[in-house]
């Protein structure tokens, strides 16, 4: 399976904290914040947000002197015995942090093996997750999910995976042409969030946003019930600002 690889803002703030983290962890007694513009040749403007961001996801910590050292969740992370346990716990994290930030509902989802998986989501009695009432492996069509993740392969993917799954009538709003699908899919930029606008269920508007890291495809999504969705694309433009330490966490 080829993948379409155009990658997003959030990707490269990965990298970035990627490069800035691999720096700290060099300096075992502690790095300055001069010392790490010199050594990762990044803007101080954008040095101080990356280091913000580490800080707060637990990846690096500031000692008495102020120079940075590497924090509790990398070693956590870095442990090769307890890596998917401690992985899924910090992804957990984010994602509560994400539901709140967002106010909604908020998904991680991965194709895996030619089908679209669910792995982790974090709602609340006020941020209800969608009521999964046709399977999400066989609604990609209709899913805001689906089509994040169908846009991120190439044609001969996104063939193969409709060859699979009949594409059903969930609502009347349900896109059921492979070729009006396959064509929106194509004309998607991956810098602007996928919506369904209650396509799978009535009663809700979903976006989601991709997450790609290496040569997994992967999204990050939200749900909000019609009510608010005059949200939509706010939600959505916030959760795509925010998807970096979903994807530094997935690359560590």
């Amino acid at each position: 399976m080829a993948l379409k690889h155009e990658p997003t803002a959030p990707y490269h703030s990965a990298q970035d904290a990627l490069r800035v983290l691999e720096a700290v962890a060099r300096h075992t007694t502690g790095v300055t914040d001069a010392e790490l513009a010199r050594e990762t040749r990044l803007g101080t403007e954008r040095l101080t947000s990356l280091l913000l961001m580490l800080r707060r996801e637990g990846y690096v910590e500031q000692v008495a002197d102020g120079a940075y050292v590497t924090g509790d969740a990398l070693a956590r992370l870095s442990s090769a015995h307890h890596h998917e346990e401690a992985l899924r716990e910090k992804l957990q994290q984010t994602l509560n942090r994400l539901r709140d930030s967002v106010g909604a509902a908020v998904y991680i989802s991965r194709y895996v093996d030619g089908e679209v998986k669910v792995t982790q989501y974090a709602d609340s009695p006020a941020t209800p997750a969608v009521n999964e009432w046709v399977d999400f492996r066989y609604s990609a069509h209709a899913t805001a999910v689906g089509k994040s993740l169908l846009g991120q392969l190439d044609h001969n993917g996104r063939r193969d995976h409709l060859s699979r799954h009949k594409m059903a009538r969930l609502t009347s709003r349900t896109i059921t042409s492979d070729k009006l699908l396959l064509s929106r899919l194509e004309a998607q930029p991956p810098t602007v969030p996928v919506l369904d606008l209650q396509e799978y269920a009535v009663g809700t508007v979903c976006a989601a946003v991709p997450i790609t890291a290496g040569s997994s495809v992967g999204c990050l999504a939200l749900s909000l019930p019609l009510e608010h969705a005059h949200r939509l694309r706010q939600a959505a433009d916030t959760l795509n600002r925010n998807a970096a330490p979903v994807l530094l966490s997935l690359a560590i």
